[in-house]
């Protein structure tokens, strides 16, 4: 058996069929001489996504991905520490007041990207934070309305077949969900008693995995390994909804490319990639680029791009690329319960409360955070402990006997965008000789009254709920910002179709498009922006204007 780390398995015309142990499907493939229509860095929620839907189009497209190509049937095991090979762990510079931790909560290494262990929490936006600037005085606003971006969730929702609820507490109207909600856990239980006794409101959250069969994939089992690779391919990721329809539609998917950079020719136009696939480095001709490495990768790329024309690197005469980094602040609180809760089975989060992203009375900060109810594995919350509370040995083990009487609630909390939060370039360089990117995070005095605002009422809520023996912990989650969209070439890098200002045929489709980060999880909102940026570029080719 192949070796998926080392060894290409899209190639040879065929790529693997995630559906089946040991089967492929036919692939099409294009020579590095041939000018595609697109080349597509990064496989994710954003890149993985256009290039399914650039390819129903009717374009050439080629994308690739540093990871490898995985088989969720024979490749994922029900072990923690093995399944850390879905993340991005390559080296990284974390610095500032507040250093992020770089792997598990915010960075994939797969074709599919992150959503092969995303957490499959599939939530909409406020529609208020599309215009948080004009309606809720901060941070900045999106270039895009609202309700052109929920037309296109609704459509990312029945590509996902999102599991939820009938009827949603928040927002305005949605129809219904494509398939009915999970049954809610009692860990999930505990966050609607203590939302109760509080008197906010809670729901079960919407999740992109099955709870029913949908054609090879088979409905969620409930073995609660969904954050480390789901083996039964009952999680809705990229890699097993998006990526069979672009190879269906004649895309071409090369695992394990890691690209260098984009080449520029003389007439200010991109024309291609350098990328390193085989021990070789080998050059892609394309007409249109697209770069969807997530907010790390695609500021490295195009700062490691530069040119005598533009030596800030690509795309970044308004200086913003790698700016405004954002994360989610992802604190949260845990406690031990009289009745056995045994909070591993199923999805790690199962209810939900938003009340504080669309009540604005009573903060006393700018912005929003849900809160859900948890489940960690044993490693991964023992690990929580011991970096937060420096609980080790005996007491460690002790309290870790408690395991199956456990509850948490966590926040999934809104950071607000600035400059100096930010990627550059390092002096260090990779195995490829690629130069490290240097990350720099501090939160903002707003984003710490944000938190500790969370942990007073998420310790409210348990409490409510009976929990007893109260521990809080301090983490961050997802990452957004870095080549934020807007309408002006001085302070922006893209459009509202994410198509840069100095570069026509230069494109940026994930998470570092958004100008602000809102209070939950971004993936949906990554899914919504892709397809409509796929049918903006269909609608401009058809006016000749790409």
């Amino acid at each position: 058996m192949s070796n998926p780390e080392t060894d290409l398995r899209a190639t040879n015309g065929r790529a693997p069929d995630v559906f089946r142990r040991g089967a492929w499907v036919p692939m099409r493939e294009y020579s590095d001489d041939e000018e595609v229509d697109f080349a597509v860095v990064g496989t994710g929620a954003g890149g993985g996504t256009l290039a399914a839907r650039l390819a129903e189009h009717g374009f050439k497209v080629v994308a690739l991905d540093a990871g490898p190509f995985w088989r969720p049937l024979e490749d994922f095991a029900s072990d923690e520490k093995e399944q850390n090979k879905l993340y991005w762990l390559q080296d990284r510079i974390s610095g500032g007041q507040h250093p992020i931790e770089f792997g598990a909560n915010n960075s994939g290494r797969s074709v599919g990207g992150s959503t092969v262990h995303f957490q499959m929490v599939a939530l909409r936006w406020r529609p208020e934070w599309f215009a948080a600037r004009s309606k809720l005085g901060y941070g900045r606003d999106w270039p895009i309305d609202w309700r052109e971006i929920w037309r296109y969730y609704a459509e990312a929702e029945d590509a996902l077949k999102i599991s939820g609820p009938i009827s949603y507490p928040w927002g305005p109207p949605r129809g219904r969900y494509p398939y009915r909600a999970h049954e809610i856990n009692a860990a999930g239980l505990v966050l609607a008693k203590g939302a109760e006794a509080l008197g906010v409101k809670w729901a079960a959250v919407p999740l992109s995995t099955l709870s029913a069969p949908r054609g090879k994939a088979p409905p969620c089992v409930y073995r609660g390994f969904c954050k480390v690779g789901c083996s039964t391919n009952a999680k809705q990721s990229v890699l097993n909804t998006f990526i069979p329809r672009a190879l269906a539609a004649g895309a071409e998917i090369r695992d394990l490319a890691t690209v260098s950079q984009i080449e520029m020719g003389s007439g200010g136009r991109a024309t291609g990639l350098v990328y390193h696939r085989q021990g070789q480095w080998r050059r892609q001709r394309a007409r249109h680029v697209v770069v969807s490495g997530y907010a790390i990768e695609t500021p490295r790329l195009l700062l490691n791009s530069a040119t005598a024309q533009q030596p800030q690197g690509l795309a970044n005469s308004s200086g913003m690329v790698g700016k405004c980094l954002m994360t989610h602040a992802n604190h949260a609180v845990w406690g031990v319960m009289e009745d056995e809760i045994r909070w591993y089975k199923g999805p790690p989060s199962m209810t939900v409360c938003e009340h504080w992203n669309y009540e604005d009375r009573g903060k006393d900060f700018h912005g929003g955070y849900a809160f859900m109810s948890q489940g960690p594995l044993p490693a991964d919350h023992a690990k929580a402990l011991v970096s937060n509370t420096g609980m080790f040995g005996m007491q460690l083990r002790q309290h870790m006997a408690l395991y199956n009487h456990m509850a948490g609630l966590k926040i999934v909390g809104e950071v607000e965008p600035h400059e100096n939060n930010r990627i550059e370039l390092s002096d260090q360089t990779d195995e490829l000789g690629i130069p490290l990117p240097r990350i720099t995070f501090s939160f903002s005095e707003n984003d710490q009254r944000l938190y500790k605002h969370s942990l007073q009422f998420m310790r409210r809520a348990l409490e409510s709920a009976g929990a007893s023996n109260l521990i809080e912990t301090a983490s961050t989650a997802h990452l957004m910002g870095t080549c934020r969209m807007g309408t002006s070439a001085s302070d922006s890098v893209t459009n509202a179709d994410g198509r840069t200002w100095d570069i026509p045929n230069l494109w940026i489709c994930d998470g570092s498009l958004f100008p602000t980060c809102g209070g939950v999880n971004p993936s949906m909102t990554i899914y919504a922006l892709a397809l409509r940026a796929a049918d903006r570029i269909k609608a401009l080719a058809g006016r000749g204007e790409l």
